[in-house]
């Protein structure tokens, strides 16, 4: 059965979402979890939201999907063995390094990768199964097409996303609200900048970047039969009324109930954002998929009666059975058996001759039988009454409330399960060696004569440059090595292509790839190429980074949302590389964003810009030969003045990044490197290596 996985950002709202017909539940407790701005649970409170659930028969997964530092891994230590002694059925996490903490310290407890280790391929999710997650939350962008390939050959449940918010970011790269303002979307922390206005080349009251919110109420039969695992409602952040309506629908839907135009409306009322869109599942992208947040009429009725749904009785959700003996001179035997074979027993009083009216077996099913007020439901009663006795209703009574209070109490209680203490790794302070340049470009013309001559260690060329024209090659000096970089995006129905290009790269002589996603690792790898980690991996902290090297990464870039004292403390295990000039890339987008407006892809000049209320540009440029778009930070990443401050942070390497960069603007960057770098602050930024991220 199609488990219904619903949000619980409060008390209220895990009420409702239990009572409505949830199979489990979705909550965050502590600051590990990617929505801080939830009311979310205290590690006090956490142990009686699990109990509530567990007798309802309903899990909890309790998020810790954000990134970590090295100094909060000791508290998200005890984060997890709260949750454990409270009983969570999982953990829905992002970070690499929470995964092999869990492994380490709870290694009973399933793990899911959640929707934030932007895992959209069937490479992906074998890669999660392989590093001991039992359960992937798919990228939202995914059509059932791709969904159904990887349940059919997935060997872990698949979980997806079938109502709420959409980011217009692949989830886990997104960067934009932490450049623009420190507070990162990583960090449960997301200002949702992609809610605002923006305009294309001035300032616009256009919404490019604001997505419906997703509704696959139909297709709940359809993504049973594919092999689905579960179906999430996104909603932390919203009332419990939206909880309730939500989760009741879904639940009815799955059920093969049929779902009214009156309760679409319902669903629209209680929150839309003018409407809502099935066109990732669907296959579609385009204009259609987007809408805002419109100010309505309170819908106060609808209101109140979810409210009454979840507030004023409680849901029978449990089936039991109960099995009773009266017999004459012998105390009243009763049990009740619940639906995962628990069994309790009690006796009540003796049973004494009747004199008008003996108990029947019927007369006893329908007093047991009344078990209303509490969360379960008599389906059968199994009883050996003997003629002409009688016990009274207040004994019956008090039978089946005791049993079921003993049931209760042993639903509720919690299992012990390995826990281990938390336990710090070795620390590698990395190189000490002065760093060496390495240089990533976007098109052919950033290859100048110049760049050339400084014979970086390292030239990252994307892949699409390998589907050209390559006389480039034999420009490249020996002494530097080549890598291809990948798209961080590569659905398992457009591979064909991406091999034959790695295949070409490979028969040129390039032996290394620059992977911004774990299904790639595999995909390059099979084609005989050593793997580096980019950017999109979200590394860090120190576990990270031994997840990195224990992945058999030659060398990895780090997150650019760390500090520069972060980055200097961070336990380096293989080389390390960090961005220091270049434009950030704030969006990973499925919807092309040029196309949205113009009818057609245009975006790769380079001088496609949207432009915010206050006037700050975003460069839009095409992810390699794709028709999605990376949104970049008007203002380029700019460390090179830095160089003293950067050789003490154990590196391996310094990235430079060109993206719109012309020749003559390649040339002053080479020239910068070389002693004469001036740092303008009106056109570069210093990114987050100084400021942090909330």
């Amino acid at each position: 059965m199609l488990e219904l996985l619903a949000p619980a950002g409060s008390m209220d709202a895990l009420r409702a979402a239990v009572q409505s017909g949830a199979n489990a539940v979705y909550l965050g407790s502590g600051p590990f979890n990617a929505r801080q701005n939830a009311k979310n649970f205290s590690l006090d409170e956490l142990p009686d939201a699990v109990r509530y659930c567990h007798v309802r028969g309903v899990q909890v997964h309790l998020t810790l999907n954000t990134l970590v530092t090295d100094r909060e891994l000791e508290q998200a230590a005890q984060t997890v063995t709260a949750a454990v002694k409270a009983g969570v059925d999982a953990f829905i996490v992002q970070d690499l390094g929470l995964v092999s903490l869990l492994r380490q310290m709870a290694p009973e407890v399933p793990i899911h990768a959640s929707t934030q280790m932007s895992i959209h391929s069937l490479d992906g999710v074998l890669r999660a199964a392989a590093m001991g997650m039992s359960r992937v939350v798919l990228a939202r962008e995914l059509s059932r097409e791709d969904i159904a390939f990887i349940c059919r050959n997935s060997p872990i449940e698949i979980e997806v996303f079938v109502h709420g918010a959409l980011c217009m970011c692949y989830s886990g790269q997104c960067y934009f609200s932490a450049v623009v303002g420190t507070r990162s979307g990583n960090r449960g922390q997301c200002a949702q900048p992609c809610r605002l206005a923006y305009g294309y080349g001035r300032y616009e009251e256009k919404y490019p970047l604001s997505l419906k919110d997703n509704c696959l109420i139909p297709w709940m039969d359809e993504l049973q039969r594919i092999g689905v695992a579960s179906v999430k409602i996104e909603g932390r952040m919203k009332r419990p009324e939206y909880v309730a309506v939500a989760t009741r629908l879904y639940r009815a839907a799955i059920d093969g109930q049929t779902v009214s135009p009156g309760d679409m409306r319902d669903l629209r009322d209680v929150f839309s954002r003018q409407g809502f869109t099935q066109g990732y599942y669907l296959g579609q992208t385009g204009p259609e998929l987007f809408g805002t947040r419109q100010k309505e009429h309170e819908n106060k009725e609808l209101l109140q009666r979810a409210r009454a749904g979840y507030e004023n009785a409680e849901a029978p959700l449990v089936p039991v059975r109960f099995y009773a003996a009266v017999h004459p001179r012998q105390n009243a035997m009763l049990a009740v058996e619940d639906d995962i074979g628990n069994l309790c027993k009690t006796e009540g009083p003796v049973p004494q001759t009747a004199i008008s009216r003996p108990l029947t077996q019927e007369t006893l099913g329908e007093r047991l039988a009344k078990t209303g007020g509490t969360p379960f439901r008599c389906v059968e009663t199994r009883s050996v009454v003997e003629p002409g006795l009688t016990l009274s209703a207040a004994a019956i009574n008090a039978m089946r409330r005791e049993v079921l209070a003993h049931l209760t109490a042993l639903r509720g209680r919690q299992r012990e399960r390995e826990l281990n203490s938390f336990s710090p790794i070795k620390h590698y302070p990395g190189a000490s060696k002065p760093p060496r340049w390495t240089v990533g470009v976007l098109r052919q013309e950033h290859l100048t004569p110049r760049l050339l001559a400084m014979k970086p260690a390292r030239l990252y060329i994307p892949l699409s440059m390998f589907k050209k024209d390559t006389a480039w090659l034999s420009r490249i000096p020996a002494q530097t090595e080549l890598a291809v970089v990948l798209p961080r995006v590569i659905r398992d129905s457009e591979m064909e292509p991406v091999l034959t290009a790695l295949d070409r790269a490979h028969a040129l002589g390039v032996r290394l790839a620059l992977c911004g996603n774990l299904g790639h690792i595999s995909l390059a790898r099979s084609r005989g190429f050593s793997v580096c980690g980019d950017f999109g991996l979200n590394l860090f902290n120190s576990r990270a980074m031994n997840v990195a090297r224990g992945l058999g990464l030659e060398s990895a870039t780090v997150s650019f949302e760390l500090t520069l004292p972060r980055i200097r403390d961070l336990s380096k295990p293989i080389p390390t590389e960090l961005l220091a000039y270049g434009r950030l890339p704030l969006m990973l987008t499925e919807n092309c964003v040029i196309k949205n407006r113009t009818g057609r892809c245009a975006c790769h000049s380079g001088q496609t810009k949207l432009v915010d209320r206050r006037g700050a540009e975003f460069r839009v440029l095409p992810d390699q030969d794709s028709c999605r778009s990376v949104i970049y930070n008007g203002k380029k990443l700019y460390l090179l003045d830095k160089l003293p401050e950067l050789r003490s942070l154990g590196l391996w390497a310094l990235r430079v990044q060109f993206t719109t960069e012309n020749p003559m603007e390649v040339d002053g960057v080479v020239s910068a490197l070389r002693g004469s770098a001036v740092f303008d602050p009106g056109a570069c930024t210093r990114g987050l290596y100084y400021r942090g991220v909330e």
